[in-house]
């Protein structure tokens, strides 16, 4: 299955104003069924970066570079991450 990986800028700047404590993740893998939020991810066999350019977002969410690949991951830190299911 396809993933797409990217950072949320906007969990950037909202997680500068926060305590560690409280930071939120700010990396999303998207699959057709899922978004899963962490604070870093190992993928683990071979992905392509791509840049939509500026006029041209890849994602409906405005992300304009993303890295995709069909390969596994790792989240690296189980304890800190969330999945939502796409309805």
């Amino acid at each position: 299955m396809k993933k797409r990986i990217h950072i949320n800028q906007h969990k950037i700047r909202s997680n500068s104003k926060k305590p560690d404590s409280e930071r939120e993740p700010v990396i999303t893998i998207k699959t057709s069924k899922s978004n899963t939020y962490c604070h870093e991810v190992k993928v683990l066999g071979e992905c392509t970066i791509k840049y939509g350019g500026n006029d041209k977002p890849i994602l409906p969410c405005g992300a304009r570079v993303v890295i995709e690949t069909e390969a596994p991951y790792e989240i690296v830190k189980p304890e800190d991450y969330i999945e939502a299911e796409l309805k």
